[in-house]
């Protein structure tokens, strides 16, 4: 199983990642053993996880959401799908 998660830091910015052990991974991050981006912005939690069974997936996954603005994680992190689908639009 690995899982595509969502840290939020200190600072409120948002850190996408992946991990086999979700739980390992997030303490990593806060005892400074996480990535450089997350080492400076600690404490981090933990605000939004996706489990996949395909390695592939989960990589395609961590790929979007790293692509989406803020504004669209901060709704997936809320559970808010009717302005996610809103936000997903594309603006002609």
């Amino acid at each position: 199983m690995l899982y595509v998660y969502i840290l939020r830091c200190n600072d409120g910015s948002f850190y996408v990642g992946t991990a086999r052990d979700l739980y390992v991974r997030v303490k990593a991050h806060n005892d400074g053993r996480g990535v450089a981006y997350t080492f400076k912005r600690r404490p981090v939690w933990l605000v939004y996880s996706e489990a996949f069974i395909s390695e592939a997936e989960a990589i395609q996954r961590e790929r979007q959401l790293k692509d989406w603005s803020r504004a669209k994680k901060e709704v997936l992190v809320a559970g808010d799908l009717h302005s996610l689908k809103r936000l997903s639009k594309r603006r002609s």
